[in-house]
This record gives C-alpha cells, structure tokens and sequence, in this order.
C-alpha cells in the first residue's frame, strides 16, 4: 500500500499538506456523520409515534382505549428474551476471521492476515465457550441429570 506522503514526495502529483489535511477531516467528519445518522433518524421517527398518540389521546376520553393505543405504539414485544446461542455467534466470528485471513494472503498483505487470525481465535473461544456453558433450559435440564448421575 502506498501512502499519501510517498506520492507526494515523488513529485508526480500535486498533492500538497493541505490536500491530506482536508482528506483526513473529510474522513473523520464522514464517518462521525455515518455513525450518528441512525440515531438522529431513530429520533425523529419516534418523535413524530409520539405525538400522533399524544394527538388522538387529547380526543379520546375513554382511558383505557387511551392505554390499548399506547400499546399498540410500542415496537418491542413482550416475549422472553431468549439466550444467547454461542455456538452460532462462535461459528460466525471464525467464518468472517476466516474470510479476513484469506482476504489478506490473497490481496492486502500479513496485517489483514494477523486480523483474519485474531478474529478466526475469537471465534474459536466463543464456540468453545458454547459448547461448555450451556445455555437452553433442555441443555441445562440434561447437564444436570448427567451431573445428578455421577
């Protein structure tokens, strides 16, 4: 990969200090835009839920329609959060490490390689990690009749 500065030392373009100044607050200010954008949009598509319900409650007199609309507004649902699978989370992780490493040895070079390795491990110990804690009420149920047994 060839930096900015050694293209510019080479004479062969007209790149000044200036120019890589303001690409590089160009990309700050990108990506603080990128990540601040979802909740300035999720601010804005609740605001306007809120007072659509704030505008008809003001008509409604009947408190309980006031209460079964309110709960029509809410997005989450009142199911049981289920826990997390590590295994899957596990076998994940080592796929996208996998993909880094290959990226990497393919066509960046050995930083990508250390990534694709660093994250590949980590997928690794979260699938370990699955299969040693379980976590389904049938998985527990089974380890400690398994455990009862001995």
């Amino acid at each position: 990969m060839v930096s900015l500065r050694y293209i510019a030392a080479q004479g062969k373009t007209m790149i000044t200090p200036t120019m890589i100044t303001l690409i590089v607050i160009a990309g700050i200010l990108g990506a603080t835009a990128i990540s601040t954008a979802p909740f300035v949009w999720k601010h804005y598509a609740d605001k306007g839920k809120r007072e659509t319900a704030l505008e008809i409650a003001k008509h409604m007199n009947d408190s309980s329609k006031v209460e079964e609309l309110l709960g029509m507004f809410e997005e989450r649902k009142k199911e049981p959060k289920r826990p997390l699978d590590y295994r899957r989370i596990g076998v994940i992780t080592l796929s996208v490490g996998v993909g880094l490493f290959l990226f990497g040895f393919v066509a960046l070079g050995f930083i990508f390689e250390g990534i694709g390795l660093l994250v590949g491990t980590i997928g690794i110990g979260t699938l370990i990690a699955g299969y040693l804690y379980p976590n389904t009420s049938e998985e527990l149920t089974n380890a400690v009749e398994k455990y009862e047994e001995k």
